[in-house]
């Protein structure tokens, strides 16, 4: 899969950068990983919040990457060929917002399981949440790469 990277224009590489930037952001303002006077969090990060939110923005990125033309001779794939790794990738990376985010602070969880609940059941598995967001980011970044071997 490296060796199509290495293929990627120019235009390709800053589509990445731009959404892994984006995803950072999205992911990291309102849970709080990166400080800022609109959100806030009850209990501390775990220290493997930072990494997860890394690397799932460079996969988030990379993914997105996918979608941008790279080079205009080249036809690009249906939508049906589409569609399968662009659900996953959403799904990953909606998973790895609930995998870094406060589990007090998240009212879906809070009315789900409520305080004791988020802190008891919610809290341990968020590590589990955050290895498969990763997983399905990586199947979905691995799927768009191996259609462009394809064609």
């Amino acid at each position: 899969m490296l060796h199509v990277l290495a293929t990627w224009s120019p235009r390709r590489w800053l589509a990445a950068a731009a959404g892994a930037a984006v995803s950072a952001l999205l992911i990291g303002l309102p849970t709080d990983l990166i400080p800022n006077p609109v959100f806030g969090r009850q209990i501390e990060a775990e220290w493997w919040s930072m990494p997860v939110l890394v690397v799932t923005s460079v996969l988030a990125g990379l993914l997105f990457a996918t979608y941008v033309r790279n080079d205009a001779s080249v036809p690009e794939p249906s939508d049906d060929e589409l569609d399968r790794p662009a659900k996953t990738g959403g799904l990953g990376g909606l998973i790895s917002f609930f995998a870094v985010g406060c589990p007090t602070c998240n009212k879906v969880v809070i009315v789900a399981l409520g305080t004791t609940g988020a802190l008891d059941w919610f809290a341990p598995a968020q590590p589990i949440l955050a290895v498969l967001s990763i997983v399905l980011l990586a199947w979905a970044l691995r799927a768009r790469l191996r259609g462009e071997i394809a064609c």
